[in-house]
């Protein structure tokens, strides 16, 4: 794949900045097949372009990432085996983005749920808009948290916070993600492309090798972590997508009622 061939994903360059926005405004840029694909290859594709030294990751319009798409995991419901065929782009999501030297950006233009908050949580330097919520719901949806979230959360907030979280699917405003050590900046929304600027500014105009080793130096037990947690964790995911419980939380939020869990 190359970089023009995205649907889903808009990437621009310019003066060695890459932004690359999630683009799917009317579904809160929810993740469905083909840009769950496509996340799957963007990272390393810049990784590998010589034109761009940061990374600008964002959504379109009024949200971050909502997460998954319902009729994606609907059709997952109905057929099991299109979850199993994603496992592999669930762990390339997460590593390539772990993996990249080049510095990345999260700007939290809105919630960050679900995978949405995992793709925040890859990020180098999180700068959010205020009104901007982040959390990792899968256990609401009847799924085991596999998609990232449980690698990189307990570095950040410590393991009773993070299983809190994880656990309960707990949701957190964008300040009270940065109280706990999630979120960097939070500014009026107004406020939000110079804070970005600002910052971005910063990486672009520095020591692009010293930047670089020295994310490639921090990241290194995250990325040996990714590794070896990422195929558990997707293979408890794929068992859960089989669950009663995950086919009734995808019903009864398409019916817009709450679930009735059994268990099963």
């Amino acid at each position: 794949m190359r970089l023009g061939e995205l649907q889903y994903i808009d990437v621009s360059i310019a003066d060695r900045i890459a932004t690359v926005t999630l683009q799917r405004p009317d579904m809160l840029n929810a993740v469905g097949a083909r840009m769950h694909y496509e996340l799957s290859q963007v990272f390393r594709l810049l990784e590998a372009d010589p034109a761009c030294d940061v990374v600008v990751l964002t959504g379109a319009g009024r949200a971050f990432c909502a997460g998954g798409d319902l009729e994606w995991l609907q059709s997952m419901v109905e057929e099991p085996a299109r979850f199993d065929a994603i496992m592999d782009e669930a762990k390339a999501i997460i590593c390539s983005m772990l993996d990249m030297g080049k510095p990345m950006v999260c700007r939290m233009n809105g919630d960050a749920i679900g995978l949405g908050a995992s793709l925040a949580l890859c990020c180098d330097i999180i700068i959010a808009n205020e009104t901007a919520r982040f959390g990792d719901t899968h256990v609401r949806v009847g799924l085991v948290a596999g998609d990232g979230a449980a690698v990189v959360l307990p570095y950040l907030v410590g393991y009773m916070r993070a299983k809190e979280m994880l656990l309960t699917g707990q949701l957190l405003s964008a300040q009270e993600g940065h109280q706990m050590g999630l979120i960097n900046h939070v500014v009026p929304e107004d406020e939000l492309d110079a804070r970005v600027a600002l910052i971005v500014g910063r990486l672009v105009k520095g020591a692009r090798q010293a930047i670089r080793y020295t994310k490639l130096a921090l990241n290194a037990r995250l990325r040996s972590d990714a590794q070896g947690m990422m195929g558990m964790l997707m293979a408890y995911e794929a068992l859960s997508s089989r669950s009663a419980d995950h086919a009734e939380a995808v019903a009864a939020i398409r019916a817009r009622r709450k679930p009735e869990f059994t268990g099963n």
